[in-house]
């Protein structure tokens, strides 16, 4: 469930140092923004910021942009991140739908979804983050080796994932149905902070990575 609208989340974001405003005009150019030549990892749908900024913390080589569209949501991250010193990762508030229009070809070197909306009605299905329309425009970002990694506790969008991401002409490297479990795909595992409500609540949590 979303939070609710909470007032002058707009005027806060649009004020923040660690957003990114008109990200079209930094196309291309993101390593600049950055100063350095690092790889950049984006986040899409990072909801209250936790996995990405803690991502963030463990790796300091890597370039991380966390992507929300939901203004009252990417309040709470901004208020968690005036807590820390990162200073490899900014934030964005746009629709994964305008990613190819952000970055340029190639720019990304990763995608991580983690416990999207599951859209659970068919007629919603084009807008899951895993469906063929929104793998299409993650082709266009990635660089040729790129990796897409997509958790969830929802076993039906999992099933549904496992067979949408190969018709759009991917492949599945791996992927699991318990990933607590599974000490391979497990290993350097960051959790979300709906991860940790699901699987303190006993959900196992799945997940796959993906690549062209």
């Amino acid at each position: 469930m979303r939070l609710r609208h909470i007032r002058g989340a707009e005027e806060a974001i649009a004020a923040s140092p660690y957003v990114i405003r008109e990200p079209a005009s930094h196309c291309g150019a993101f390593r600049e923004l950055f100063g350095n030549h690092n790889p950049i990892r984006i986040e899409v749908g990072m909801g209250k910021g936790r996995f990405i900024m803690e991502m963030a913390a463990l790796h300091p080589e890597i370039n991380y942009i966390g992507i929300e569209r939901y203004s009252s949501v990417l309040l709470r991250a901004l208020q968690k991140r005036e807590q820390l010193e990162l200073p490899n990762i900014y934030f964005m508030c746009i629709d994964a739908k305008e990613l190819a229009e952000v970055f340029a070809p190639g720019e990304v070197d990763r995608i991580y979804l983690n416990f999207s909306d599951p859209w659970p009605k068919d007629r919603h299905a084009r807008r899951r983050l895993t469906s063929p329309d929104f793998m299409k425009v993650y082709d266009k970002v990635l660089r040729p080796d790129g990796l897409v990694e997509f958790k969830t506790d929802n076993q039906d969008l999992f099933t549904y994932s496992l067979e949408a991401i190969p018709e759009a002409g991917w492949k599945i490297d791996a992927f699991t149905r318990d990933l607590h479990h599974n000490e391979e795909m497990a290993q350097g595992n960051v959790m979300t902070e709906y991860e940790m409500k699901f699987s303190e609540q006993g959900n196992p949590i799945c997940k796959l990575i993906a690549s062209r």
